[in-house]
């Protein structure tokens, strides 16, 4: 590989560095990307070096031979290098190219180094400046990696930071606050629906007091390094410098920029901290954690394997067991914790957290891989509120519902993933928007006054559309909802990335083909209550400083949302998320968590977002205590009664018993009247109160057979009427005449 990279840097204009590349390794960096930039320009007047003026080669076509070494195969390659077929915008004064302007790789490896904090928002806006800015939406401080555009360009949420056009010397500037050891960045062009702006080159320079600069040069020719940019407006470009610096201050300098567009750009600094012996500087904040966890991106086997440490260490309470597999055969590995794993013991409710439904939003795969080691680690501790949940609750945690998207983002790397590779699985498939449509046929039929006498409110069946062999269902998306039919949930979390907001149902909206609208639940109380005992327990979305992601400030809502009224797939008939069929079609009462402004984070950041997701978990987790429980029993037999129904008066959303007989009803605190029906049994009703203190409340009921199912069975089983029962049921039919 080192073969390869030296031959490109013998011969190469500015090089886009990837695979190989000194800290490369733990980003999973892409092949090297090149685009042609018009060779060097003297440096700005702030910089105290002037560089000699490059020669211009033209536009003439040249053919290069590279010599590839790579595990002792030789491959000999013609490479033939055109000018762009469109033309640059260039900033003045003009650009020549000259392979002198190329920047050297590293002859010694670095150490990687991770990312400044310009996408997970470490950094603020104020250590983000500009030369000029188009707007206040195209600031400084929308130059970050990822950063996503509200729907309408020049509102105050933009999706890059752009120089005005008058701008002949554009620069965008980062302040570490600390001396760092700058090693590399990577950009992205502007994030828009209706415009393609991007940089094509940039130059990089370097202050330790923003007054006094020096660019990155090539050792050999001493002139300034320019590096290539990108190409299209999304694919992150990572170029290394050829060496590394240490400085306070950091400027990008675009030099080209796409022909007919602006020079926009959205980046993030790769930079290692450095010591400061005479403390000129105040230290920068840690990022870690006091628990002893493996604190990093763990592909598939990686992941399978902790699974198979965390049950050998904790046999008692643990079980690995697969649901499914992915398109590419990949299992669908879950972790079961309780002290009975394997068993449903009645009157335990049952528990999920998933995550990784989208392969490329990687921080709720890892939160429940350290959840699991941190449930272990503590329940050998005898840590109480670990010993209550483990022995009151069995919980199941999914880590990675599309395991073939995430491989395909692991393989790029945190940083290069962009925005949008790895989220479909390998089908293509977006697995939230692939459950069955079950708001329709239900609105349809409340509308027409058929529920809940004729259509139940409630274990809505499958659509006969979803069901047919040719429908569009991937094995992911079957897997679970077969695993829902199995196992007799209560709550769930959805894990996702790239916001910070706790998103509730309904996710459709109930008038057709609205874009937005609050769509509210019956049990719209509950989901509220869920959603705030995460968010309320998250420190970054709690933290009164943070800025939004991208382009919504949740934090005016308390971080909370109704998914209808944020965004949805309008029109009826279109494949559902997660949430809204869950509630429809099972018990289960289930939320969205949006863990983290990056889908991606690069593992340093691990221990704070475990820290930042912590007790959230855990508070989440203890909130199926909320409400009552109970069991549904044969008066005469003392046997529980499967499938009955719990009606609570007032709230339009029933649930039923499990095979066992017992229940679970998420109430927020009141008094209700709760009423237990089953097929051949007369109902029963009774008042159940909810208080404030941590529950459950019983709520058990007996039930006693119609005397029309007890002649049934009795019938079935051979035996005459008794005396008593035939007088009863001759009085009912003369009560009938």
């Amino acid at each position: 590989m080192w073969g390869l990279l030296l031959a490109l840097a013998a011969f190469a204009p500015a090089v886009g560095v990837g695979l190989g590349a000194p800290g490369a390794s733990m980003l999973g960096l892409a092949p090297p990307a090149t685009t042609e930039a018009r060779g060097s320009t003297p440096a700005p007047q702030s910089s105290p070096v002037q560089p000699p003026a490059g020669k211009d080669n033209g536009t003439s076509e040249r053919h290069v031979r590279i010599r590839i070494v790579k595990k002792k195969k030789v491959i000999m390659k013609k490479r033939r290098k055109l000018t762009s077929p469109r033309p640059l915008v260039t900033a003045k004064p003009p650009v020549t190219t000259t392979p002198a302007g190329a920047p050297e790789l590293p002859e010694a490896a670095e150490p990687g180094c991770p990312p400044l904090g310009l996408e997970s928002l470490r950094l603020s806006d104020s250590q983000l400046e500009a030369s000029s800015s188009q707007s206040f939406g195209l600031g400084p401080h929308r130059g970050r990696l990822n950063i996503q555009s509200g729907l309408e360009d020049g509102d105050l949420y933009d999706g890059a930071w752009c120089a005005e056009e008058q701008d002949a010397e554009p620069w965008f500037q980062v302040d570490a606050r600390h001396p760092t050891r700058f090693s590399g960045i990577i950009t992205q062009g502007r994030n828009s629906v209706w415009r393609y702006d991007w940089v094509t080159s940039y130059k990089v320079q370097f202050s330790n007091d923003s007054q006094t600069w020096w660019g990155s040069r090539n050792r050999s020719s001493g002139m300034d390094a320019v590096f290539p940019a990108n190409s299209d407006p999304e694919t992150p470009v990572l170029n290394l410098l050829p060496e590394p610096q240490v400085a306070r201050f950091i400027r990008l300098l675009p030099q080209t920029w796409l022909q007919g567009g602006a020079s926009c750009l959205r980046a993030e600094i790769l930079a290692c901290p450095v010591s400061d012996p005479n403390d000129l500087f105040p230290k920068a904040p840690a990022l870690a954690s006091s628990d002893p966890l493996d604190f990093r991106h763990h592909d598939y086997k990686a992941m399978r394997k902790l699974m198979k440490q965390v049950n050998e260490k904790c046999p008692n309470i643990t079980r690995v067991y697969s649901i499914g597999k992915s398109h590419q055969g990949l299992k669908l590995y879950v972790m079961e914790m309780s002290d009975q794993p394997g068993e449903h013991e009645l009157g335990e409710p049952e528990v999920r957290y998933v995550a990784g439904m989208h392969g490329n939003e990687a921080l709720g795969r890892e939160l429940l891989l350290l959840l699991m080691q941190f449930l272990c680690r503590e329940y050998l501790r005898g840590d109480p509120r670990v010993t209550r949940l483990l022995t009151e609750t069995r919980i199941h945690l999914l880590p990675s519902m599309n395991p073939d998207g995430y491989e395909t983002a692991f393989r790029r790397g945190s940083e290069l993933v962009g925005w949008a590779e790895g989220r479909w699985n390998h089908q293509g498939i977006d697995l939230n928007h692939n459950f069955a449509d079950l708001n329709t046929p239900l609105w349809e039929a409340e509308d027409d006054g058929l529920v809940p006498d004729t259509v139940p409110n409630h274990h809505l069946p499958l659509p006969t559309y979803y069901t047919l062999p040719n429908a569009t269902v991937a094995p992911e998306t079957r897997a679970v909802i077969e695993w829902m039919q199995r196992i007799p949930f209560v709550l769930s979390a959805n894990l996702h990335g790239g916001e910070l907001v706790v998103s509730y149902p309904f996710d459709m909206t109930r008038t057709p083909w609205a874009a937005r609208e609050l769509t509210p639940t019956p049990d719209d109380a509950v989901f509220r209550w869920l959603s705030t005992v995460y968010a309320g327990t998250n420190r970054a979305m709690q933290d009164p400083d943070r800025r939004p992601c991208h382009s919504q400030d949740f934090s005016l809502h308390g971080n909370i949302i109704n998914g209808a009224d944020w965004h949805t797939v309008p029109g009826s008939m279109w494949p559902r998320g997660m949430n809204d069929f869950s509630y429809l079609h099972t018990n289960c009462f289930e939320v969205t968590v949006e863990l983290s402004c990056d889908k991606f984070p690069h593992e340093n950041e691990l221990p704070q977002e475990w820290e930042n997701n912590k007790e959230a978990l855990l508070t989440y987790l203890e909130q199926v205590r909320m409400g009552i429980t109970g069991v549904v029993w044969d008066k005469d037999t003392e046997l529980g009664i499967a499938d009955a129904v719990i009606a609570v008066e007032g709230i339009n959303h029933d649930v039923t018993t499990a095979w066992g007989g017992d229940y679970w009803r998420l109430l927020t605190p009141g008094d209700y009247k709760v009423t237990a029906s089953a097929e051949g049994y007369h109902t029963a009703t009774r008042n159940c109160r909810v208080p404030f203190e941590e529950g459950p409340v019983p709520c058990n009921f007996h039930l006693t057979k119609t005397p029309k199912q007890r002649l049934r069975e009795l019938l079935a089983a051979g035996a005459k009427v008794p005396p008593d029962l035939r007088r009863r049921l001759e009085r009912l039919r003369g009560q009938k005449n």
